[in-house]
């Protein structure tokens, strides 16, 4: 099975072509991205209007890049993948209706993704990850903890109740005066930094239930910078690796609160899967092994550039989907918010709303 998928939620313009293998696992034969940082960075943050401009410009390039090199013609798909939510409207719009043109002139079935779902499913691309496993997703929009069940089957066990941890990434980032993207640059820090200077909170920490919070950790740490302003290259270090090594400890608490939500439901998970960019960071990395290891189960970590926004994961969703009967009609609605455990599509008038 070949299917196309295309990424435009946020601020990368992506498309790529994967094979569906008889032994269930995946085979990328193209993965193009093209990231729109330099155009987002003068504002600190990903601007809307200036994202979906972006992907208008590109898109169609991007797919005939990702054809090319998969060696392909539109007639030798199997189906066409795009994400539908949840993202930026504009930029969803622009994926989606291009890929109901393509679907449309081919004759080629139509996948509307979830971009979590993608997400949720990269394990089983690199490593075929059998069900049921436990999914941890923490990017810049995004923090959960979720029980993958079958494809379509989703329960989600824990998220933030505030900002998700890329988005605390970044947000510390900025108030230190760190570029954009702020989640790589405090990494760099922190490799600088003494985590032991500053005291910050572990928030929730002990919790039975799995939610996690981050925005009183990121006021600590304004007040802490506040108190020592203005802030010299080693104190920028020091709070980085202060904020890293809180959000390390959080996340290996609320795993743990996780993994035992997950085994009274469900018993013992297959894995403990990481996804989204934040997965990237090397030291919440380490501490996902180590709870991994606690709880009897191996970590699935699939590699850096298919946990960031990518093509490959919506054609991989895709085909997950379409192997299953699991296909869209050209009426299909883009999606702003869409739970990964929610029930279904929204009526048209409430998409535009």
């Amino acid at each position: 099975m070949l299917v196309l998928g295309i990424e435009t939620t946020c601020d990368e313009t992506a498309a790529a072509v994967v094979r569906h293998l008889d032994d269930g696992r995946g085979e990328i034969l193209s993965n193009i991205v093209l990231s729109q940082t330099a155009e987002h960075a003068p504002y600190g943050g990903v601007v809307p209007e200036i994202a979906a401009r972006a992907h208008v410009e590109a898109l169609d390039f991007i797919i005939a890049q990702a054809m090319i090199e998969a060696k392909l013609t539109f007639s030798a798909l199997d189906g066409i993948a795009a994400a539908a939510g949840p993202g930026l409207i504009g930029g969803v719009i622009v994926g989606l209706t291009t890929a109901k043109a393509i679907a449309l002139v081919a004759e080629r079935p139509l996948v509307a993704v979830n971009h979590l779902e993608a997400h949720a499913l990269t394990a089983r691309l690199t490593d075929a990850t059998p069900f049921p496993y436990c999914l941890f997703l923490a990017s810049g929009g995004h923090t959960q903890i979720v029980a993958v069940l079958d494809v379509g089957q989703y329960v989600r066990l824990g998220t933030t109740i505030d900002d998700a941890i890329g988005e605390a990434f970044d947000k510390t980032a900025k108030l230190l005066g760190l570029s954009y993207p702020g989640g790589p640059e405090v990494e760099r820090e922190a490799q600088k930094g003494d985590v032991d200077r500053f005291i910050l909170p572990r928030p929730m920490l002990g919790r039975a239930e799995a939610d996690f919070s981050l925005s009183g950790l990121k006021t600590a740490l304004r007040l802490e910078a506040e108190k020592i302003a203005p802030l010299s290259d080693q104190d920028v270090s020091d709070l980085c690796a202060a904020f890293q090594q809180a959000v390390a400890d959080v996340v290996t608490d609320r795993l743990r609160a996780g993994l035992r939500l997950f085994r009274e439901r469900f018993g013992g998970p297959t894995a403990l899967v990481a996804a989204g960019g934040v997965a990237s960071n090397q030291t919440i990395r380490r501490a996902l092994g180590r709870v991994a290891s606690e709880h009897g189960t191996v970590l699935v970590a699939p590699p850096p550039e298919l946990c960031t926004d990518n093509g490959a994961m919506i054609a991989w969703a895709g085909c997950e989907r379409l192997l299953r009967g699991m296909t869209d009609t050209l009426d299909v609605a883009p999606r702003a918010r869409w739970p990964l455990d929610g029930d279904g599509w929204p009526r048209r008038d409430e998409a535009r709303a």
